[in-house]
């Protein structure tokens, strides 16, 4: 009796056993290369910068140095709050490339410009590309260095604070003066992953600017300075040292 039951027995392990097997067969396979990290793989990102910029040598006037920045003013040039955006593409683990722009929101002033009841304001715009290289890696940290070329625009702001009111159709107190010119320098930061998506940064950069020397002439083709009819001219002229340091918070999307 024993040995004709255990053909019998047998089939009801292998019943009672087949769910699993299928189950087992059917279940997907996961791979070191599912559970890799975001920055491993070819992605998009987008950062939101805020910070200070810094002219050491470009005071907005000689009674008001150091400029103006949420932790106050900074040596005896002309210093900021300054805000970006940031758009790169990183195809491989080591390199980025990609585009960005700065705008200082908030141009420090002088009230007394001149010694007179005149208040004069500088901003600056920034636009270009940048590249940057990853030689530090981590599962959740990164750190790169990196290059920057672009066009920079300095606008120069002239109020006269005793000035008439007037219709605006009849013209306005303020006057503005620009000049356009070249930045190139390099920079220097280091991500953290928040999740694979999020990350916040710190980024530092050095540059070099290239303006007219001279107002109302053409250089290099596309730099450009201008006065006005009543001989206010930009208050940047020739190559200036400008330092930048931000804090970045950036969103990442794989492709």
């Amino acid at each position: 009796m024993g040995m004709r039951a255990l053909p019998l027995l047998c089939a009801a392990a292998a019943a009672a056993l087949a769910p699993g097997l299928a189950y087992a067969q059917s279940a997907p396979q996961t791979t070191e290369h599912d559970h890799r990290s975001l920055m491993d793989r070819p992605h998009t990102v987008a950062e939101l910068e805020i910070g200070i910029i810094d002219l050491p040598n470009a005071a907005i006037s000689r009674a008001n140095q150091g400029g103006a920045t949420f932790i106050g003013p900074i040596g005896s040039g002309d210093a900021t709050a300054q805000t970006g955006i940031h758009l790169l593409y990183r195809a491989t683990r080591d390199w980025a490339l990609g585009a960005g722009a700065t705008f200082a929101p908030r141009p420090t002033s002088d009230n007394n410009y001149g010694g007179a009841d005149r208040t004069h304001s500088r901003s600056y715009l920034s636009l270009g590309g940048e590249a940057r290289y990853f030689p530090l890696r981590s599962r959740w940290f990164e750190g790169w260095l990196g290059a920057t070329g672009g066009v920079v625009v300095v606008a120069d702001r002239f109020t006269a604070n005793d000035a008439p009111a007037v219709a605006p159709i009849l013209g306005t107190s303020t006057v503005t003066v620009s000049t356009e010119g070249f930045a190139v320098g390099v920079e220097a930061g280091a991500d953290y992953l928040v999740t694979d998506q999020w990350v916040i940064g710190l980024n530092l950069r050095a540059n070099e600017w290239i303006l007219p020397s001279q107002p109302n002439r053409s250089f290099l083709l596309f730099s450009t300075a201008s006065c006005d009819s009543i001989g206010d001219c930009p208050t940047l002229a020739g190559s200036y040292r400008e330092f930048e340091v931000g804090v970045t918070i950036g969103y990442r999307i794989a492709l």
